[in-house]
């Protein structure tokens, strides 16, 4: 069964963009690979404010991300878009199929208002944070309020020396405990 993976950077302060959702301050590590983190993944689902920015990238400049793509937005027009999938009404049903197909994990990219709708409908298996070295001072949080309590469980992380980053993995706790 495949699992839906919150995977983000995020300020020490909290912050997955600043306030004009500029995400200029997230560093690359030379010790991240990242052909290995998209590997991991073969579905992506995001929601508009992050889509939109990303519909405009030359998709050869984004090694990874030509992966099958579903996108949460009620304003922008599906046939703009032919090459991604626009959830409608019945997203859940969507998410439970997309859950069950064989393959590969299913990477929950962007902000946190669809991470918070899609973890408190119980679909978020994990929260995988890469922690930047930087106070952002504002901005979109990793979990907007109001939100429900979440118990977490430490599965992995990792320090990497050289820029500070702290990488953080962690799986819902569905026992709450």
């Amino acid at each position: 069964m495949k699992r839906i993976r919150y995977s983000v950077a995020m300020s020490l302060d909290g912050y997955v963009a600043g306030p004009a959702g500029e995400f200029d301050w997230i560093i690359m590590d030379p010790e991240i690979d990242f052909g290995e983190i998209f590997d991991q993944f073969d579905t992506i689902l995001v929601g508009r404010k992050t889509f939109e920015p990303m519909a405009k990238q030359d998709k050869s400049s984004m090694p990874g991300m030509d992966m099958k793509t579903y996108v949460f937005s009620r304003t922008l027009q599906p046939a703009d878009y032919p090459d991604v999938t626009f959830m409608d009404d019945d997203w859940q049903t969507t998410l439970t199929d997309l859950k069950s197909e064989s393959g590969k994990d299913i990477w929950l990219f962007g902000g946190g208002l669809l991470f918070r709708s899609l973890a408190q409908a119980g679909f978020v298996d994990t929260v995988e944070v890469a922690v930047m070295p930087v106070l952002v001072g504002g901005g979109i949080p990793l979990l907007p309020p109001p939100a429900e309590q979440t118990k977490l469980r430490l599965t992995n992380h990792k320090v990497f020396e050289k820029t500070g980053i702290i990488s953080l993995e962690y799986a819902i706790d569905r026992a709450g405990g």
